[in-house]
């Protein structure tokens, strides 16, 4: 598995190095947010952890560029714990934070999980195990981790995706924010609720045939979300 990290702090970008080849990975460095994009362009790395605050570009700046792209895993790095930094992360594309300072094992755990959670994803590869949910204009492959709209793909991150397909298996039962941060983010998280509101804001934006009245991925006020059928 290869990783790219990413901070202006280089006595820290050496001590996550250093961690995370223990562990078995292949990591490259770099120290500001254009460098990030240029080298998440041509590495083909298995996911990124990225400083919010850099030069050259920031985080949140980076992450939306490489989103362009790519669909990495991307880990966000945070000295702010601010509910509007976190949640403008998470819009920006990052699949999860930590808050600094942090225990090098809370990082290395979290990275674990994103990168389980892709192998696992890119594990199927028979015909028979193929699995596509269609619903109207929605299609997704479970196994391939694709997503369709009217025939034409769709570009999700791995949150969103995780997201999507759950409720899509599990059409018309209605489930709190805090129901979905515990099933489909898999950990006990600590940030606020709204990150589902933003992931399923974006959704709609890009599955939805009109984002403004959502027909498939619908809310239940004051309770949750579903999925119509």
């Amino acid at each position: 598995m290869k990783i790219l990290v990413v901070d202006d702090e280089k006595l820290l970008v050496k001590g996550i190095k250093f961690n995370l080849e223990n562990e078995g990975y292949t990591v490259d460095a770099c120290y500001d947010g254009q460098a990030a994009v240029d080298m998440a362009k041509t590495g083909n790395y298995d996911l990124i952890i990225l400083d919010l605050m850099m030069p050259q570009k920031d985080g949140l700046q980076a992450a939306q560029e490489i989103r362009a792209f790519s669909t990495v895993p991307i880990i966000m790095l945070t000295a702010r714990s601010e509910k509007a930094d976190l949640l403008m992360g998470f819009e920006s594309g990052a699949d999860d934070y930590v808050t600094k300072p942090f225990d090098v094992m809370v990082l290395k755990a979290r990275v674990r999980a994103l990168l389980r959670r892709a192998s696992i994803a890119g594990s199927g590869n028979t015909a028979a195990q193929k699995q596509v949910l269609r619903v109207g204009p929605i299609a997704i492959d479970e196994q391939r981790r694709s997503a369709w709209k009217n025939d034409a793909p769709v570009e999700l991150t791995m949150k969103e995706f995780d997201l999507i397909l759950f409720l899509m298996k599990n059409p018309g039962k209605v489930y709190s924010r805090e129901n979905l941060l515990d099933l489909v983010w898999g950990y006990e998280y600590q940030g606020d609720t709204r990150t589902v509101d933003v992931h399923v804001r974006r959704l709609r934006e890009k599955l939805e045939p009109d984002p403004a009245h959502p027909r498939y991925i619908a809310t239940k006020w004051g309770v949750g979300y579903y999925f119509n059928e």
